[in-house]
């Protein structure tokens, strides 16, 4: 398992390399953000065809970080075609000045890539592991319901955001999307990025090492509401008054009925 850990860690290191080539080459860092799914696929199907036993629960999740990693790309691809570079990275390389290139390699593709490597660890543990404990495989079942959730609502956040900003001709008045399920959380797609990983976690239980693969889900659910999620976005928006009203009646995080209407 050692060893795929290492192997994988090459991989990581190699792809956000070559990632760093390309979003230097088109002054865009945002590339970073794009690749972010592929390189997840990419250790994926790596582990699995060097390490697995071609066991089906290493297909499933083979699998499952696929569909979720292809996606992602796919969106974030079409969302930031003919845009200029995303407004973190825009704002960094503004500050960084000189420096820029080198911060970037370490700041940007190296730091996404040891994130990438931790959030990774149930699909490595599968995808290398021979054993499977029985006693605690029905948890399989629950956590792919989780995952399944979770794919659907981070899906469907994201499609709802994109056809509202796809359209903003219609509402040039309306800089703050409310519908759909951005009524009910300020950021549902994170929300449901978070129990993808829980999803994936619970999934893993049964190959072992639960608590070194408990280190994915944690670290991406504390990035998301602590770091460079809500917070990084929740700061675009602090001086426009139509976010702050919409911040005073909905939650920032878990799905919830909006304030205003419990107050009824």
């Amino acid at each position: 398992m050692l060893t795929a850990f290492a192997v994988s860690a090459l991989v990581v290191f190699g792809f956000m390399c070559l990632l760093f080539v390309v979003g230097t080459t088109l002054r865009n860092n945002g590339i970073a953000d794009v690749g972010w799914g592929l390189g997840f696929t990419l250790v994926a199907w790596v582990t699995y065809a060097f390490f697995s036993d071609e066991r089906v629960h290493q297909k499933f999740v083979t699998f499952l970080i696929t569909v979720w990693g292809m996606r992602l790309m796919v969106y974030l691809a079409v969302r930031n075609w003919g845009k200029p570079e995303d407004f973190r990275y825009a704002r960094w390389r503004q500050e960084w000045g000189e420096r820029v290139v080198w911060r970037s390699f370490w700041q940007v593709y190296m730091l996404q890539g040891a994130v990438m490597l931790v959030v990774l660890a149930p699909v490595i543990i599968v995808n290398s592991s021979a054993t499977l404990y029985k006693q605690s495989a029905w948890i399989q079942a629950p956590g792919a319901v989780l995952w399944a959730f979770g794919f659907f609502i981070e899906a469907l956040a994201d499609k709802q955001m994109y056809d509202f900003k796809s359209q903003a001709i219609r509402h040039p008045h309306k800089k703050i999307y409310t519908g759909g399920l951005w009524r009910y959380s300020r950021h549902p797609n994170y929300f449901g990025e978070a129990l993808v990983w829980w999803g994936m976690f619970i999934i893993s239980i049964p190959s072992g090492m639960w608590y070194v693969s408990v280190w994915s889900p944690v670290l991406i659910t504390w990035l998301l509401l602590r770091v460079s999620g809500v917070p990084m976005l929740e700061r675009k928006y602090e001086d426009d008054p139509e976010y702050a009203a919409y911040k005073r009646t909905t939650s920032a995080f878990i799905p919830l009925p909006p304030r205003s209407e419990l107050k009824k």
